[in-house]
């Protein structure tokens, strides 16, 4: 499992219940996590302490319970790349920011500095721009693409936020599967390729994603915006039925066997403070040119 491990901002503090409890800085909050599947805490009087829990409806959906004053938006920072993040719970859970991702952005911005040359850095499903934030300090020219208005918006102030406004960063908002289409007819090339696609999703003129189906096709797509010199690719899934070996192999079929290099596969997680436990969050599948 790669863990992302370098945080002081976030901290996981225990797992009980299909729950979560989690320390955003100086604020405290309960989620769902369908991982979480036993109902021992070992922190019972810490649970105590949140100022917010997320509750679901057998219906669909949740709702925010706030227990203690919690403000609309704060700040976190991820020190390892001098990063700074909006937090704003929102609904189904989300607080804008999957922190497990951390250990990715490490991996690629070590790539990034260490290539010497210029590296364009795509984006895809882009969401609230911690990659691109980590790819842009890193040096990298990055194209981010997402369907949602709002959430570019947000990218844009979490890269603003990180003292980056000035770097070469656009931002589109369009459907990831036509952007990259325009992109081979255009004949722009990327040295680097990243995607966190949703298991289900809608562009933004009602397109549907399901990951299953279309992530192989995506892929082949985007191998033909791959530049002739390729730095990586990285592709992360956080449907449970697709196992980090899946992710290897679609990498081994359409970009090793073209590009040589390293392929590896892992499932992402978070450490649990004062605990031996540690939190599944996903997949990843690497591709790098060594």
């Amino acid at each position: 499992m790669w863990i992302s491990d370098q945080w002081k901002d976030y901290k996981v503090l225990d797992l009980s219940g299909g729950e979560k409890l989690e320390d955003w800085k100086e604020y405290r909050l309960i989620r769902p996590d369908p991982q979480v599947i036993w109902n021992e805490k070992e922190h019972p009087a810490l649970w105590k302490t949140a100022h917010a829990a997320y509750h679901r409806k057998n219906t669909g959906g949740g709702s925010w319970e706030v227990r203690k004053n919690l403000p609309d938006k704060w700040t976190i920072h991820f020190e390892p790349l001098d990063l700074t993040f909006n937090i704003k719970p929102m609904g189904f859970k989300h607080t804008g920011l999957f922190p497990e991702q951390a250990v990715n952005w490490v991996w690629f911005a070590d790539l990034i500095r260490k290539a010497n040359r210029p590296i364009k850095v795509l984006n895809l499903f882009a969401y609230t721009g911690g990659a691109t934030v980590a790819a842009a300090s890193a040096g990298a020219s990055v194209v981010h693409v997402d369907s949602s208005k709002g959430m570019v918006t947000w990218a844009k102030e979490n890269l603003h936020l990180s003292g980056l406004g000035d770097r070469p960063v656009r931002f589109i908002v369009d459907d990831v599967i036509k952007f990259v289409e325009r992109e081979a007819r255009r004949g722009n090339v990327y040295d680097g390729i990243i995607m966190d696609p949703p298991s289900y999703g809608r562009g933004p003129g009602g397109e549907v994603w399901k990951l299953e189906e279309q992530l192989y096709p995506l892929v082949e797509r985007c191998m033909k915006i791959f530049s002739d010199n390729p730095l990586f690719f990285l592709i992360n899934s956080y449907t449970t039925g697709l196992q980090p070996m899946v992710l290897a192999d679609i990498l081994k079929l359409k970009v090793a066997k073209k590009y040589k290099g390293t392929v590896a596969s892992e499932e992402i997680g978070l450490p649990v403070e004062n605990s031996d436990l540690l939190l599944p969050c996903g997949a990843s599948g690497r591709w790098w040119a060594v």
